[in-house]
C-alpha cells in the first residue's frame, strides 16, 4: 500500500511539473486509455475513436527571442536564440554603462539566422582595477532588412475559388490600420472556419493558434492567432485573427501557393469574423507594410478601398 501511494505521488508530481509546459499551449486534452492510465497533453489522442475531455487554458504571447548570459564574471557574454524559422534583426544597446567595454561596440545590429543561438556581445571592464556595471537592452524584428523593397507584388486571394468576400478595410484604412506595419493591410470579411490558403509560396516563419476569443479591447491586442510566411524576395505575409487550433502547417515548412494553412476566425483585437492580410518587410529594425495586388479572373485588383474579391486558387 505504501509503495502504491508513493507511486501515485510520483505520477502526480510528474503531472504538476509538466503542466507549466502546457500552459502556453492554451488547450489541455485529457483521456484514459484501455489500461486505465490517464493522459494529459496539448494534442488530442491519435485514435479518432478515443473519447477525451478538452479544457481551455490561458495562453500568453510568446517571445520570439531568448537571451542567455554566459562567460566569466569578469567577462560576461550574452547569447541570443532566434525562435523564428526565418532571419531576424537584433539591435543591442546600453542603458547603463559604467567602466565597460563591449565587443562589438554598442549600439550594434546583427542578423540572427533562423532557429540559431549565437553570442551577440561580450563585456569587460575598461579599467581592470575597478568594477563595472551595465544594463543591456535589445529589440528584435522578424526578417532581414531589405536594401530595396519589392515594388511589383501580386498575390492570390487567400481563399479558394468559387468564393467571394468583401473587403471591409482596404489600403490606408483609418479604423485600425494606422501604423506603418499595417498601412497597406486589408480586412476580408469571411465566416469563421473558411479555409485560408497561402497567397504565395514561401517558408512558414511562425504560427500561433492557441488564443480564444476576440474583442476591440486592449486585452486582445496581442492575442490574434496568426501565420507569418517568408517569401523569396524577403517580404513576409501575415494572416491574422485565425480560428483557434486550426493551423495545418508547421513552422519551417516550405509551402506552395494554395496550401490550406488555417481557417479564418475572430480572435484578438477584432469586431467580427474576418481575415487580416498584410504584406510586410523589415526596412531596418522596423516593419513596414507594402502595397500589393490581388490576382483576379482576367486581371489584377489593387485593394485600395472596399469591394468584392474573388478566389482563384483551386479548392483544398
Amino acid at each position: 500500500m505504501t509503495k502504491q501511494i508513493s507511486r501515485m505521488k510520483c505520477i502526480l508530481t510528474s503531472l504538476l511539473l509538466a503542466l507549466p509546459l502546457l500552459l502556453h499551449a492554451g488547450d489541455l486534452y485529457k483521456w484514459q486509455d484501455e489500461n486505465g492510465i490517464w493522459h494529459f497533453s496539448d494534442k488530442p489522442p491519435r485514435s479518432g475513436s478515443q473519447e477525451f475531455d478538452f479544457v481551455q487554458l490561458p495562453a500568453e504571447p510568446r517571445r520570439m527571442v531568448s537571451e542567455r548570459k554566459a562567460g566569466q564574471k569578469h567577462e560576461p557574454e550574452h547569447w541570443f536564440f532566434n525562435h523564428y524559422h526565418g532571419p531576424a534583426e537584433l539591435e543591442l544597446r546600453l542603458h547603463i554603462a559604467e567602466n565597460i567595454v563591449s565587443d562589438p561596440p554598442l549600439p550594434a545590429r546583427i542578423i540572427l539566422p533562423p532557429q540559431v543561438e549565437q553570442r551577440a556581445v561580450r563585456f569587460s571592464s575598461a579599467n581592470p582595477a575597478r568594477g563595472f556595471r551595465y544594463q543591456l537592452a535589445y529589440t528584435m524584428i522578424p526578417g532581414e532588412p531589405l536594401d530595396r523593397l519589392p515594388d511589383d507584388i501580386d498575390f492570390f486571394p487567400p481563399f479558394p475559388s468559387g468564393m467571394e468576400f468583401p473587403i471591409s478595410q482596404g489600403f490606408d484604412g483609418d479604423t485600425t490600420h494606422k501604423d506603418a506595419a499595417n498601412q497597406y493591410a486589408v480586412d476580408i470579411v469571411m465566416p469563421i472556419g473558411t479555409p485560408v490558403l497561402a497567397a504565395r509560396s514561401g517558408i512558414i516563419m511562425d504560427t500561433e493558434d492557441d488564443f480564444h476569443g476576440g474583442a476591440q479591447t486592449e486585452k486582445f491586442l496581442e492575442r490574434a492567432n496568426r501565420v507569418r510566411m517568408l517569401h523569396d524576395d524577403g517580404s513576409m505575409t501575415v494572416y491574422a485573427h485565425l480560428q483557434p487550433n486550426s493551423v495545418r502547417i508547421y513552422p519551417g515548412a516550405r509551402v506552395p501557393a494554395g496550401t490550406w494553412i488555417a481557417n479564418s476566425g475572430n480572435t484578438g483585437f477584432s469586431n467580427g469574423p474576418h481575415l487580416h492580410f498584410v504584406v510586410q518587410a523589415n526596412v531596418g529594425l522596423a516593419l513596414e507594410s507594402l502595397p500589393f495586388r490581388f490576382r483576379q479572373p482576367g486581371g489584377t485588383l489593387t485593394p485600395e478601398r472596399q469591394g468584392i474579391i474573388t478566389g482563384v486558387l483551386s479548392s483544398p
